[in-house]
């Protein structure tokens, strides 16, 4: 098994902007990036703690907006280092996945999601690569 962290948990928002700026003045996180899925609907934004951006909030907006308070958690997403290990591995423990294959993120991040014993959505993320400087 090659996870490396808790790579962060995703909340659904019903606005993107005004629950940066909640995470951020009020919480004191701090603003990493955001980015528009590729099924063009879904807003993503990425905050993490001030002195170490191990493990980050996952802001999404427009996914559903319908659910009571306690049913915000979305996901928590695991940091791996080769996504098509893992999913072979997921299949191969016949785990129930979620997704029938691995999806990439414009910024060429890449994960699958997959099932929990309690039907907790669950996320294996291999982050986009780093540009070389």
């Amino acid at each position: 098994m090659a996870v490396r962290k808790l790579e962060h948990v995703g909340l659904m928002v019903r606005n993107i902007e005004k629950s940066v700026t909640f995470y951020t003045e009020v919480v004191g996180l701090v603003y990493q990036y955001a980015l528009t899925h590729t099924n063009g609907v879904i807003r993503l934004a990425f905050l993490a703690g001030a002195e170490s951006g191990d493990t980050e909030l996952e802001l999404i907006e427009g996914y559903q907006d319908e659910l009571p308070a306690e049913g915000r958690v979305h996901h928590i997403a695991f940091t791996v280092d080769d996504v098509e290990a893992e999913f072979a591995r997921i299949q191969a423990l016949n785990v129930p996945l979620r997704d029938t294959e691995i999806t990439t993120l414009p910024n060429g991040a890449r994960y699958f999601f997959f099932y929990g014993p309690d039907g907790e959505f669950l996320e294996m993320f291999q982050p986009a690569p780093q540009p070389t400087v």
